[in-house]
């Protein structure tokens, strides 16, 4: 067992991975015990992350507010608290807030025997962030 006391500090999310304001709370970083890596993400209103993949895919797990998600070439899908997705190793896509709410979820990814985790893309535009989907519930 391992225990790490709370006490990390908030870092911002970078502007070449974001649009908008992005809070990163890390909770486990992959290292030789494991390969998962965990962060608590809560987005400003209308923040978002770019296009980017997992070379092992990610989950989400939505904690607070309502967001969205997509994949290149998908419809953008509203989430809210206690929605789980996942996204395939090497699928492209974003996540975010929806612009009139907060959004936070916990993110979990697995990196591959190199140590990457993410791979970063270009930023969503404003025509790709605004097109959402009819909620599924």
């Amino acid at each position: 067992m391992k225990y790490t006391p709370s006490g990390g500090q908030s870092t911002v999310g970078p502007e070449a991975w974001f649009t908008g304001t992005v809070h990163i709370d890390g909770v486990r970083t992959p290292d030789e015990q494991s390969a998962v890596g965990c962060a608590h993400v809560p987005f400003s209103p209308g923040a978002r992350t770019a296009w980017h993949t997992h070379p092992k895919g990610q989950t989400l797990y939505v904690t607070d507010g309502i967001g969205y998600v997509a994949r290149r070439g998908g419809a953008v899908q509203e989430i809210r608290p206690g929605d789980v997705v996942y996204i395939e190793p090497h699928e492209e896509h974003w996540h975010g807030a929806t612009a009139g709410r907060f959004m936070a979820h916990i993110a979990i990814q697995e990196a591959d025997g190199q140590g990457q985790v993410v791979t970063w893309g270009e930023h969503v535009t404003d025509r790709e962030y605004g097109q959402p989907a009819a909620p599924t519930n």
